[in-house]
């Protein structure tokens, strides 16, 4: 899986920099951002094969984002995993509404998450 291009977009600046550090570790290309806005911006630049999203953001949150590049239709089949400190009943539903295709808790458990990034990859792939 090597050089996989991923986008994390996450506002807490320990949480990204942990997270970063861990996916780079297995090879994974990992671009960051830390708000909706500059979220968006970036999937139309960069073009990553997977977001890793928090729902919780400024500006522009991550359901926000997750139904705008959903309306986009070059990005409409982008794997987009939901992530959220905020694990209340109905959250995951609502996640995969707005458009992600899975939806993970906060703090991560690592390997669940890279279960799901290649899953989801491999979905691509096929």
């Amino acid at each position: 899986m090597s050089g996989r291009r991923l986008l994390l977009v996450e506002d807490n600046e320990d949480s990204r920099v942990m997270l970063t550090r861990r996916l780079e570790r297995r090879g994974y290309a990992v671009r960051t951002a830390e708000d909706g806005l500059a979220a968006v911006a970036a999937v139309r630049e960069e073009r990553p094969e997977l977001m890793l999203l928090d729902l919780s953001l400024p500006g522009m949150d991550g359901w926000t984002v997750a139904r705008t590049l959903r309306d986009e239709a070059e990005f409409a089949d982008l794997p987009i995993i939901a992530l959220t400190a905020h694990a209340m009943a109905g959250q995951r539903e609502r996640a995969i509404e707005a458009g992600c295709d899975d939806y993970a808790t906060k703090p991560v458990e690592f390997a669940a998450l890279i279960e799901a990034i290649e899953a989801l990859l491999a979905r691509g792939d096929g």
